[in-house]
């Protein structure tokens, strides 16, 4: 079996591949300050939930964009699993063309979802990834990865809003009724979905433009059920999408080390 792990700024995704199957998974707050000691007792606790013993685990592949907790990652692996971890590293291991300005520069995550995409919904093709930033990743007719665009997250946002504005207050991320917000709560829903939803399609459409053809356009990330319904771009939504990546990329690496 394949542990997986995409460990972002705000949520670490763990899962479990058995051959091509996606078997179980989990979405976890990412905290830089455990040790690798607490990084292999959750996990193990974790897979023996579901009837997975650590020997069990053959191979290990990981996207991380934390670079203080890289090292806790390594010996979290080789202590608890015995395995020398595969590592995402842009313009290294990949096998995706980064036609860009700088390709060490472009994250792991983003290549991920590129790689994934383009495996299963084909090119040209943009990802939109909602999670504690929102990109958009593009890749073109050529199957090169030619860039995107990075906007802040909703999480983010809406602290950034209550922090600076001292008579809002943290409300519900759901899908207000309508547009035009009757109260204060669903003031601030409808600016945060709807306004999402229009910065999602407005970058989109100028995207589809420069790209020219018909690029289909692939949501996932932690958020991306609160947004994809109210959009008119998005064609398509997979919350494993990285998930996937890092299985395609650990096997055109060469599978088990």
């Amino acid at each position: 079996m394949l542990l997986v792990a995409d460990v972002g700024n705000t949520n670490t995704t763990i899962g479990v591949f058995d051959g091509g199957r996606l078997r179980v998974s989990w979405r976890l707050t990412s905290r830089r300050e455990q040790t690798a000691d607490e990084y292999g007792v959750f996990i193990e606790t974790l897979l023996r939930t579901r009837g997975i013993q650590p020997q069990d685990v053959t191979g290990i592949a990981i996207s991380n964009v934390v670079p203080p907790v890289q090292q806790t990652l390594e010996g979290m692996c080789e202590k608890y699993f015995a395995r020398t971890a595969f590592f995402v590293e842009p313009g290294v291991n990949t096998g995706l063309v980064l036609a860009v300005e700088n390709p060490r520069e472009v994250g792991p995550d983003r290549i991920l979802g590129a790689v994934a995409g383009e495996a299963l919904y084909g090119a040209p093709l943009i990802v939109i990834d909602f999670g504690t930033a929102t990109t958009f990743n593009c890749v073109n007719a050529r199957r090169e990865f030619i860039g995107g665009a990075i906007a802040p997250g909703l999480g983010i946002s809406v602290e950034a809003l209550i922090s600076r504005a001292a008579r809002l207050f943290r409300v519900e991320l759901v899908q207000p009724p309508q547009a035009i917000g009757r109260d204060t709560i669903t003031n601030i829903q409808s600016g945060i979905v709807y306004g999402w939803a229009g910065l999602v399609d407005g970058i989109v459409d100028r995207m589809k433009h420069e790209m020219g053809g018909a690029p289909a356009v692939v949501a996932t990330g932690g958020l991306v059920s609160l947004i994809a319904g109210v959009t008119r771009s998005i064609q398509h939504v997979n919350p494993d999408l990285k998930l996937e990546g890092l299985r395609l990329l650990y096997e055109r690496a060469g599978g088990a080390r």
